[in-house]
């Protein structure tokens, strides 16, 4: 793809902190409880996340953390908001379960009107990701394929299904990023995908961004944009240069005990996309 002008735009971001995190469980590959976590760390690392944002002329709402539930820092998976409406996250696992009555009980408190309760198990953002002409949506190792058809109802947007394949890649966040959203720019890595699932990105997005699995494995696609800047794990080295030359401004982020976790950038932060 030739260089393109990119223009970042304003966005609102609801986050958690840290404050509870711990790895005392495992629920995806990543996970290991007999790696300790340093809290302090983990909670300047978010920090930073959170005040990169902030510099770059973005809203950060925080989420109040709970003691008992030590994965509410990935905020991104607590809900999915498209032009106002929410549709809330059912969790596949019981250890994050209470999480979904949390988010929506801030959103409730912060004005949004059209607040769905799933049927459906889905992971929010995790699983469902925004462009401008479909919602993408993966399933394989947490979210229904149900809750595809969910979304549709609540969004009135178009849902592309994809299947996950690589268990290192449970949510589709883990291995697609939305680069653009006004473009339907995005960068991906195949492997983590069904052939099926290949051929539908291929036609889709002809022009993706390619990701090598190198940079898979550092959690690169669990990266944020804002139309020009991408900030991404900072070990993902092999993107920064192919995101430059498509015109955008990389930001590399060190979220590396949060990785313990299994989620970086994107699973730290969700989107409240209004109208």
């Amino acid at each position: 793809m030739r260089q393109a002008a990119r223009r970042a735009t304003p966005r609102r971001y609801l986050m958690c902190p840290p404050a509870h995190f711990k790895v005392t469980y495992s629920i995806n590959p990543w996970m290991d409880p007999a790696k300790p976590v340093d809290v302090p760390l983990a909670i300047a690392q978010w920090e930073d996340l959170r005040d990169r944002y902030r510099a770059l002329g973005h809203t950060v709402e925080e989420l109040e953390p709970r003691p008992d539930l030590p994965d509410m820092v990935f905020a991104a998976n607590g809900a999915t908001v498209v032009d106002g409406r929410v549709l809330g996250a059912s969790f596949a696992y019981p250890e994050r379960q209470a999480e979904a009555a949390a988010h929506l009980e801030w959103f409730r408190a912060h004005g949004f009107e059209h607040v769905h309760e799933p049927t459906h198990i889905n992971e929010g953002e995790g699983d469902f990701a925004v462009t401008s002409s479909y919602v993408l949506a993966g399933r394989g190792f947490r979210a229904s394929p149900l809750s595809h058809g969910e979304a549709q109802e609540v969004f009135g947007r178009p849902v592309i299904g994809l299947d996950l394949i690589d268990p290192r890649y449970y949510h589709l966040d883990t291995a697609l990023a939305v680069l653009d959203d006004t473009t339907d720019d995005v960068m991906y890595y195949p492997g983590a995908f069904s052939p099926g699932s290949q051929a539908v990105l291929k036609r889709l997005f002809p022009d993706a961004l390619i990701a090598e699995e190198a940079d898979a494995e550092a959690l690169g696609l669990n990266a944020v944009s804002d139309g020009l800047h991408v900030l991404l794990p900072q070990a993902a080295t092999g993107l920064f240069q192919p995101l430059r030359d498509r015109g955008y401004e990389p930001i590399g982020m060190d979220l590396g005990e949060l990785l313990k976790g299994g989620g970086s950038v994107k699973c730290c932060t969700q989107e409240l996309r209004t109208r």
